[in-house]
């Protein structure tokens, strides 16, 4: 059932003296013409960095000592943040210096700019293609306070509005096409959990709720809120579908993930990961919802088949309510005696896995090819890989780079 929102009405700036003005988004970066994907300058921009906003403002002085195209993390670099675009198909990373846009498929390093002070990018957010990017300080020397959200529009190599925070427990949305603050979202302690939908028509935006293990989801064409007690433990981990109708998520035990339909908040399905606990650091829906890849502090990146018809997502609501966990069919040959095993003997187990080296953290998505897998790590790895569900074997390694070393000429 719908529950109350959490949601504050909208409000205005405070104490700002912005003259940010619509944005001048550009196609910065090539790509093949079946990949590309309109720019949505009117998308809503998510933040949750710290509780009360105290003020935007426009930087117009262009940033002094920015370097331009060429390679500016060597082997001594550090990688502080790495992400996906929002259509995959490319992503950038913050280091101790600065930052940089590589291309997936065919990889390749589309552009690196590193500050001449040596300042550290901690969390960077690219707008699908274009020269706009998002910054937050982090190191030993930031580039920028790390309480400031920095707008970088990287055509005019500088940032041009900044927004202030403090205190914890906010996640603030903004109009992007003019920062306009639209409404706040009051949530419980986490590491800065916030998914929004991609496509234009739907924005569904999900984050915590203030309880342990729930999760509350934002419907904006309807505006209604669906709350979605999702797990016993706390969140550590969710992701949608790119349309929003999809959510899948992982606690802090890290041993389940569970799908939900976003519309109705009804559990779908429930996959198992292993049996220890386990820290997820990402969960991603293949472009279609056939697939489900999930990676975590194991070392070990697991691709699930989910059972889920998007042609008829509507459930039976007498078993599966919005505060539903009953579990779906089990695909375990044990499932005839599951009253008198142990759960995971019921369990639906991944169909393809494939195991990385080191300890570093990896995040996951899928590739443009089918039953591929792109995985990029902290520690500059960038692995592509293909899996055969029909085999349920160890993933084949395609593709190997490392982003933080410089290529070595051909």
């Amino acid at each position: 059932m719908d529950t109350p929102s959490p949601f504050s009405p909208p409000f205005p700036l405070p104490n700002t003296s912005s003259k940010f003005q619509s944005l001048n988004l550009q196609r910065y970066l090539e790509q093949p013409e079946a990949q590309q994907h309109q720019l949505q300058p009117q998308q809503a921009a998510v933040e949750q960095i710290n509780d009360e906003s105290l003020h935007g403002s426009s930087i117009k002085n262009p940033e002094s000592g920015v370097g331009s195209n060429h390679v500016f993390v060597n082997h001594s670099a550090t990688a502080y943040h790495v992400t996906f675009n929002q259509d995959y198909g490319c992503f950038a990373i913050g280091t101790d210096r600065g930052f940089g846009v590589y291309n997936c498929v065919p990889f390749g390093e589309s552009f690196c700019r590193n500050f001449e002070n040596i300042g550290g990018i901690g969390i960077i957010e690219m707008l699908f293609r274009s020269n706009i990017f998002a910054f937050v300080g982090h190191g030993d020397h930031p580039q920028y306070p790390r309480n400031k959200v920095m707008i970088w529009d990287d055509q005019q190599s500088c940032c041009i509005h900044e927004l202030c925070f403090r205190s914890e427990h906010k996640i603030f949305v903004y109009n992007f096409s003019n920062l306009e603050l639209l409404f706040q979202i009051e949530t419980t302690t986490n590491k800065g959990l916030c998914e929004v939908s991609q496509t234009a028509d739907q924005l569904v935006l999900v984050c915590p709720g203030l309880q342990k293990g729930q999760v509350w989801v934002k419907h904006n064409a309807s505006k209604s809120t669906k709350s979605i007690v999702a797990h016993d433990s706390v969140l550590a981990c969710f992701a949608l579908t790119r349309e929003g109708n999809l959510l899948a998520t992982a606690s802090t035990k890290g041993t389940l993930i569970r799908i939900f339909n976003t519309l109705e908040g009804a559990l779908l399905q429930e996959v198992r990961r292993g049996l220890d606990r386990a820290e997820i650091y990402s969960l991603s829906f293949s472009p279609t919802a056939q697939w489900l890849a999930v990676s975590s502090d194991k070392g070990t990146v697991h691709v699930f088949s989910l059972k889920v018809n998007l042609g008829n997502r509507s459930t039976d609501k007498s078993n599966c309510s919005s505060n539903s966990r009953v579990p779906v069919a089990a695909s375990s040959s044990f499932s005839f005696i599951r009253g008198a095993l142990p759960k995971y003997f019921s369990s639906e187990w991944s169909v393809a896995q494939f195991r990385l080296p080191g300890v570093s953290q990896y995040i996951v998505t899928f590739g443009n090819e089918n039953n591929t897998l792109i995985i990029l790590g902290w520690d500059g790895s960038f692995f592509r890989c293909k899996f055969d569900p029909a085999s349920g074997k160890e993933m084949t390694q395609l593709e190997y780079h490392n982003f933080l070393e410089p290529e070595e000429p051909l």
